[in-house]
């Protein structure tokens, strides 16, 4: 069942450099996001990220196409009550404390007194803020605002929730504890999609992940297949030899010391490499399959539309 399904979605806006001229943010981006996963919106700045999530939100309307949340129709509004969004450029009341924040948006989204204050508790017990729930947001790290943030998020207890950007600007720390909180949030059912250019973030909690650059839908997929690469391997031998002239076919090459890389045009090449290495009482200490990061794989998707220089 899908969470977000997203049709030729075209978003287009006055240009200001000229009359009579539009500027399209947006191109016949199309994809589906099944529940309780972690989807990944990924691309560079002015990509066209924060606008779409902004249009799923009803923030901002598509100059064509159709979308919908939870299987409801586009212009239910009634569904973002099942909806939790964590803004980029938050700018949160710095006055009030963590408690006090949460009351406050606890209210927005119409709940009870006694609602709220059970929600807040589990909340920030959660996300690791209890011991400063009554601290001001001032004295708060940006970190502590991520967290305190996602709380936000989850108080009305959606079933899809919107990050854009939620590690941008914080700590290898705090970003491994957002992840914990993410993947928490998942393993209960609930359905994130996740906007970020950190694509090494990205990478570690997400299952599939779509690509955008310049408003256009590049590439989508899950990340074993996106990083996978075809029959290349990293071997650990007990030589330190040059074996290219023992192995032409193979393309094995010696990578550092008694690291050797190779490729094959099948698997069954791999075997017969194997029993070869053998024969010449070579011992295979190891063997890893090469995959791409998917910073790897953004950069080659970039470099094939011409955007970046070799």
């Amino acid at each position: 069942m899908s969470a977000i399904s997203i049709n030729n979605i075209v978003k287009d806006y006055k240009n200001p450099k000229g009359e009579n001229k539009i500027l399209r943010v947006l191109e016949n981006v199309s994809f589906n996001v099944e529940k309780g996963t972690i989807y990944g919106l990924l691309g560079q700045n002015g990509a066209g990220k924060t606008t779409l999530i902004k249009i799923l939100l009803g923030i901002v309307y598509p100059t064509s196409g159709n979308f919908s949340l939870l299987e409801s129709k586009q212009n239910d509004r009634n569904i973002l009550e099942k909806v939790g969004f964590l803004p980029e450029n938050h700018n949160f009341p710095k006055f009030l404390s963590a408690k006090e924040f949460l009351y406050y948006f606890g209210r927005l989204s119409h709940l009870n007194t006694n609602d709220i204050s059970i929600r807040t508790t589990k909340l920030l017990d959660m996300v690791g803020l209890s011991a400063r729930s009554n601290s001001k947001i001032r004295t708060f790290s940006k970190g502590m605002m991520q967290r305190l943030g996602l709380a936000q998020a989850m108080i009305n207890q959606p079933e899809l929730v919107f990050l854009d950007e939620p590690t941008d600007g914080v700590d290898p720390i705090g970003r491994k504890e957002i992840r914990d909180i993410l993947l928490h949030l998942k393993s209960q059912g609930t359905t994130i999609f996740l906007n970020s250019h950190l694509l090494s973030e990205v990478e570690m909690i997400t299952d599939r992940v779509a690509f955008l650059n310049k408003g256009k839908l590049v590439k989508e997929g899950s990340i074993s297949d996106l990083t996978a690469t075809k029959h290349e391997f990293n071997l650990v031998l007990s030589t330190t030899e040059n074996l290219e002239h023992l192995y032409p076919s193979f393309h094995i090459k010696n990578v550092k010391d008694d690291i050797y890389y190779t490729r094959f045009d099948n698997e069954d090449e791999l075997n017969v490499l194997i029993d070869d290495l053998r024969k010449n009482n070579i011992t295979i200490r190891e063997i890893t399959p090469i995959k791409n990061s998917l910073e790897d794989v953004f950069i080659k998707l970039v470099k094939n539309t011409g955007d970046i220089n070799e």
